[in-house]
């Protein structure tokens, strides 16, 4: 029975039977502690879903994860910029407003939270390696312009037809 440490408690207990209920899994706390009963995959998928929760993220965004095609990875803003400079990288990853998180949201498909000195992306998972490269691209001091033009080259393009139907 994995054990999670938890920051923001009150959001889980309120959330807790509609989580279980989603997942297929029992939540029992003792202080700030989680305990989670259930099959090994849907307590892999409630580890997930409920560290998203913790992190920030809305009910709608964090149960995705349990999508298999979605993920839930976290960037650390600290480790790709230098000491003097993380306001700074924090800053152009939200933008003005929260225009760039925007605009990355609309072009990446992808979900995002800022906390600290942390970035969550929700999303699925061929676009969290593209969005994840954009965002340190970010961080350390690529235009604003480039990084969607990054994103718009990398986007998957939807397979319609693979030529092998025959044509009327």
């Amino acid at each position: 029975m994995p054990k999670l440490i938890i920051d923001k408690l009150p959001r889980i207990i309120k959330a807790r039977k509609e989580l279980e209920k989603e997942l297929g899994i029992k939540i029992a706390n003792r202080g700030r502690e989680i305990y989670i009963k259930g099959s090994p995959e849907n307590v892999y998928l409630a580890e997930k879903v409920i560290l998203a929760l913790d992190f920030g993220f809305p009910m709608s965004c964090a149960l995705l994860i349990k999508k298999q095609e979605c993920g839930f990875a976290i960037i650390n803003i600290n480790e790709h910029s230098n000491s003097k400079n993380t306001g700074r990288a924090k800053a152009r990853i939200i933008g003005r407003n929260g225009k760039v998180l925007q605009t990355l949201c609309s072009i990446s498909e992808c979900f995002f939270e800022v906390n600290g000195h942390d970035v969550g992306i929700i999303g699925d998972l061929e676009n969290i390696k593209c969005v994840r490269e954009a965002i340190i691209m970010l961080i350390k001091g690529a235009k604003h312009g480039n990084v969607y033009g990054f994103l718009e080259k990398k986007k998957s393009q939807p397979i319609t037809d693979l030529g092998l139907k025959k044509k009327e």
